[in-house]
């Protein structure tokens, strides 16, 4: 990952990550070609955030026990948790758009702009 502001996360530190606030959830493999391509995406959603909110990603072949948790049979699968909680659950590539609009509805107006693609 090469983006400081996206957290690396385990089946170790999940529960931590995603206890209290909004965290998106990136789950992924670096083997799967659509994820390759949400990964900059992604990358780009936690630059805009700017901190309002956690956005992480986790290898599944790494951390099976959560990935298995979730029951994630395909990736990329995104999850919005809010305080520990799954809010929103998006399977396939997913534009900036849409995550950041799902982003933008779980923080309780935290972030007032809509986002719309094109």
């Amino acid at each position: 990952m090469s983006d400081d502001q996206v957290i690396e996360v385990t089946d170790v530190n999940f529960s931590e990550i995603v206890k209290s606030g909004v965290t998106l959830m990136d789950f992924w493999a670096p083997w799967c070609s659509p994820c390759l391509m949400q990964g900059p995406i992604v990358e780009k959603l936690a630059q805009k955030l700017d901190g309002r909110a956690r956005v992480g990603k986790m290898n599944v072949d790494s951390s099976p026990s959560t990935a298995s948790r979730f029951k994630i049979s395909s990736i990329p699968t995104l999850i919005i948790f809010k305080n520990g909680q799954e809010a929103n659950r998006f399977i396939g590539v997913q534009t900036e758009g849409v995550l950041h609009n799902a982003m933008n509805d779980n923080l309780d107006g935290d972030v007032k702009d809509t986002f719309v693609d094109g």
